[in-house]
């Protein structure tokens, strides 16, 4: 049940105390993807992962509003990227979880679709967890899944899972250019440590990893194997004693 396009009456009959809030970004994924990519993806994500809980229970989990802009200053060279600070970011998730906890879903699945915002989220929903009326926990879909595919950034799984999305999504036109200008790793690494603070600094198509070895079919497996994760996890954060 997407929150959104629900009444208030259908709201106040929902019989769990789950819900899911996916959070994304707002950012550049290269020239051949939307800058919403993080978005898209976490909301889709929380859709698949709460229809395999309806199927496997019965039960109706509300998704709640995907949070459209994250932590990501780290892409703010390229343009149309938006960011908040990670405070912001955190009291905004942490008010929001505490708006869905007063009708009763006390219980929340975080489904976040950028690295950018993980820290953040595993400091939140700790103290969530620890000083208020909920329980929460963060699930980064790409952290979820088994694939020999790297995750990258605007690399193949990313826009795998757009083609399977919505195949028009990805500029077909402007993988070559991405993959061109795209980076083989995350950073510039020395001694273990990453020199770089921002994505420009190694990457001049804003991509990481080969676009071009998306497909729709690595997609669909991707969202399979990712929305029975997310069922895993509801069922766990369901039967947790608090």
């Amino acid at each position: 049940m997407q929150l959104s396009e629900a009444t208030w009456p259908e709201v106040r009959d929902c019989e769990t105390d789950l819900a899911v809030l996916p959070v994304g970004s707002t950012e550049q994924h290269g020239p051949h993807a939307p800058l919403g990519t993080d978005a898209l993806t976490a909301e889709r994500v929380a859709e698949a992962g709460v229809e395999v809980y309806h199927e496997r229970t019965g039960e109706e989990v509300p998704v709640a509003p995907t949070i459209p802009v994250g932590i990501a200053a780290e892409h703010r060279a390229f343009d149309g990227t938006l960011w908040v600070s990670p405070d912001t970011f955190r009291s905004y998730v942490r008010e929001t979880v505490a708006s869905l906890a007063h009708h009763g879903f006390d219980r929340v699945v975080i489904v976040n679709g950028h690295g950018g915002n993980s820290n953040a989220l595993r400091e939140v929903t700790g103290t969530i967890s620890r000083e208020d009326t909920a329980y929460a926990v963060a699930f980064t879909w790409f952290e979820s899944i088994d694939t020999e595919a790297e995750m990258g950034h605007g690399g193949p799984v990313e826009t795998g899972l757009l083609r399977a999305i919505d195949d028009d999504l990805v500029r077909a036109d402007e993988l070559d250019a991405a993959a061109e200008g795209a980076s083989e790793g995350w950073g510039e690494w020395v001694g273990g440590v990453n020199l770089a603070h921002d994505s420009d600094e190694f990457t001049d198509s804003g991509v990481v990893g080969d676009p071009g070895e998306a497909t729709a079919e690595l997609g669909e497996q991707l969202l399979n194997r990712s929305g029975d994760a997310l069922a895993d996890v509801l069922a766990a954060v369901e039967e947790r004693d608090r």
